[in-house]
């Protein structure tokens, strides 16, 4: 909505859900995951404070650490008010202690509105520290392919693969002089959406992502298409800026086992120094996912593509370690020399 009495309108309406138990930590993902995102609404790459505002009235049945943290680091200003059960919990979330409040009963939120107010027209003075950091992330330079496969065996899946593209894409910084991105499906034969060249913003970006299609067919053949993005997309012709030291990444979504051999154009890819991340289902297989892997922890696992959202969040943090190499290497050394710094803490 861009209207207040719209937003006022939809809020009359709201109705209580329900349900149990109560997943504080896992809502606090999602807000981070799917509305704190530009797809969603959010300004966070323009400089405009992100809020989040969390009313609870019981503790949490999973933890809530991780996923408050990971919204504190993105910038995100938490303040909460819970009731007598759930005071302690919202000190642990809150982005300071004193943006808690505890109220006896939710019925008593009047007592504590005042002050809220209070610290929401304070809020410029919290966020201007966390700019400097979302500044520094924008001058990374990636050039990141996704490879989807898009067999018979995902056609139920393939949605939950788009997503997961889309979700990934909206936290890169896609611009000419900053991230590029390519998408690549793949089962019998590959076939390439876009190129790392094809488009220089987001919006472009996303908006062909949203409209993909499932190809289907059979077999799979993953090491066919290992070697596609090696020789047709990894290219300074295609938008690839490996000669100038930009990390080459390549995320491959499998939901089986690859009818062909993987092991050449795996190596091949690394020998490149593309830094490969796998993520397979339940009928992929898992050493093979390791072995194309750029290392074997740079293989993930899902039981579900519809479980992506679970992995996104440690796959995101891994491509953020990586950072372009300083020192100039020369085009003859390439083969022989690490292009990209990744550190794992």
């Amino acid at each position: 909505y861009s209207e207040e009495t719209d937003v006022l309108d939809t809020i009359k309406t709201l109705r209580h859900r329900g349900g149990r138990p109560l997943n504080t930590g896992s809502a606090l993902q999602y807000v981070r995951a799917n509305v704190f995102t530009s797809s969603a609404g959010s300004r966070s790459q323009q400089g405009v404070p992100q809020i989040l505002i969390l009313l609870s009235g019981s503790r949490s049945n999973d933890n809530v650490d991780t996923p408050a943290s990971a919204l504190k680091e993105s910038g995100v200003l938490i303040l909460g008010v819970g009731t007598r059960n759930s005071s302690r919990e919202i000190q642990r979330i809150v982005s300071d202690p004193s943006y808690a409040q505890s109220i006896s009963e939710i019925s008593d939120l009047p007592a504590v509105q005042q002050q809220f107010l209070s610290t929401l027209g304070s809020t410029g003075s919290y966020v201007m520290p966390v700019k400097p950091t979302v500044i520094a992330e924008r001058m990374t330079r990636r050039d990141v392919v996704f490879l989807l496969d898009g067999s018979d065996g995902t056609r139920d899946s393939f949605p939950a693969m788009r997503d997961f593209v889309q979700r990934m894409v909206d936290r890169l910084n896609v611009s000419d002089r900053r991230d590029r991105v390519s998408v690549v499906q793949f089962s019998r034969e590959p076939v390439a959406h876009f190129y790392l060249n094809t488009y220089t913003t987001k919006e472009s970006v996303l908006n062909t992502v949203r409209g993909l299609r499932h190809r289907g067919g059979r077999p799979l053949n993953t090491g066919a298409s290992l070697q596609y993005v090696r020789d047709n997309v990894f290219t300074a012709s295609s938008g690839s800026r490996r000669l100038e030291g930009v990390p080459q990444l390549l995320i491959l979504l499998s939901g089986g086992r690859s009818f062909d051999n993987i092991d050449m154009p795996a190596s091949s890819l690394k020998e490149l120094g593309v830094l490969t991340f796998a993520v397979g289902s339940r009928g992929s297989d898992s050493r093979e996912l390791q072995k194309i892997s750029y290392e074997p922890s740079s293989a993930l696992s899902v039981t579900d593509f519809a479980n992506l959202p679970t992995v996104q969040e440690q796959l995101f943090s891994r491509i953020n370690t990586v950072r372009e190499e300083t020192k100039t290497v020369s085009p003859t050394q390439i083969g022989k020399t690490n292009r990209v710094l990744i550190h794992f803490t």
